[in-house]
């Protein structure tokens, strides 16, 4: 049994335990107006990242050319032309950027596809419009809950897929707007663990193999799924090294070559890169020398688009510019 001595001791040393604690918090810094206390060797620094290996970059730039939106937020390419959205417009370009068309929307669009008889599809931040290539609104789907915030739009044959970030979930509808299921809820037993959407960036897309491609930007992954939702398998890790996707919700956008390969966008250290079909890291198409001349915040949070077109050339929606870059293969003539 403690005698009374010792348990004076276990106070004391319980009394001087809580007063070191409560100094200890007195005396940090939550402001961070003092700095990190390390030295500058370990100061967070992303610069060394920006350098990327040349042996590693495959592409050049061959052309840009000006969007004439403020902002510019998706592209899409179909066929020989270009779709730009933006502002509270479409506007509609040859390959070349010669511009063809525009079709004024009522509202700010988030994105955009175009469907195989060219007639537009365009996601607002809450509800689905349908335009005929003409550039007359056929339909307007009615508007979802007020957390919806449609970030991304894919149309196939018979379906239309919708990222909903602000629910997390991915929805499919037919073509007339009925609901057929959610794809990518939680789920133990089907083994899907979810969409993890620290920002609003969640893009999805149909791939050649009839799978739809789905980015979860917090996990680092673009995830591969049936119509039915069933989640097949997936591919991408996170890293700060040119092969893994970093910083907190990456890719924020990509697009499928001919041959299946993803060209994936990154934003933070904008990078825009290429994987073969299993995901397998082949080349970098541009870095942040190439692509961002400062690290200010509106860099860091910049998101860029992409499209790719039949020839393989890749264009890159530069929304820090409102251009256009198109790059080609190095070898190959433009």
């Amino acid at each position: 049994m403690m005698g009374k001595s010792s348990s004076w001791v276990v106070v004391i040393l319980v009394v001087l335990c809580l007063a070191t604690a409560v100094i200890s918090v007195a005396l940090r810094d939550f402001s961070g107006r003092s700095g990190s206390g390390l030295s500058e060797s370990y100061e967070y620094d992303l610069s060394q990242y920006e350098q990327i290996d040349p042996v590693l970059i495959l592409y050049a730039q061959s052309a840009a050319f000006d969007t004439g939106l403020d902002p510019s937020v998706a592209i899409v390419i179909r066929g020989e032309e270009l779709f730009l959205a933006g502002e509270s417009q479409i506007r509609i370009f040859d390959l070349s950027g010669r511009q063809k068309q525009e079709i004024p929307l009522e509202l700010p669009p988030q994105s955009l596809a175009v469907d195989e008889s060219d007639s537009l599809w365009i996601a607002f931040v809450s509800h689905v419009e349908h335009y005929g290539r003409d550039g007359k609104r056929v339909a307007a789907w009615p508007p979802l809950d007020p957390k919806a915030n449609l970030t991304s739009i894919a149309v196939g044959k018979d379906d239309v897929y919708l990222a909903d970030a602000g629910n997390r979930i991915v929805l499919h509808y037919d073509r007339s707007g009925k609901l057929k299921n959610e794809i990518g809820r939680k789920d133990d037993n089907r083994q899907i663990s979810g969409f993890v959407i620290p920002s609003p960036h969640f893009k999805l897309a149909i791939a050649p193999d009839g799978l739809l491609r789905v980015v979860n930007p917090g996990r680092h992954l673009i995830e591969a799924y049936t119509p039915r939702g069933d989640r097949e398998f997936d591919w991408g890790s996170g890293a700060i090294r040119v092969d893994g996707f970093c910083g907190c919700c990456n890719p924020v956008a990509f697009a499928i070559l001919s041959d299946g390969s993803f060209v994936t966008v990154e934003k933070g250290l904008v990078r825009v890169k290429v994987y073969d079909p299993q995901g397998q890291f082949v080349g970098v198409v541009a870095g942040p020398e190439q692509l961002t001349t400062s690290r200010d915040t509106k860099t860091i949070s910049a998101a860029f688009d992409v499209a790719v077109d039949a020839a393989g050339r890749i264009f890159v929606l530069d929304t820090l510019k409102d251009q256009v870059r198109v790059f080609g293969a190095k070898g190959k003539t433009p």
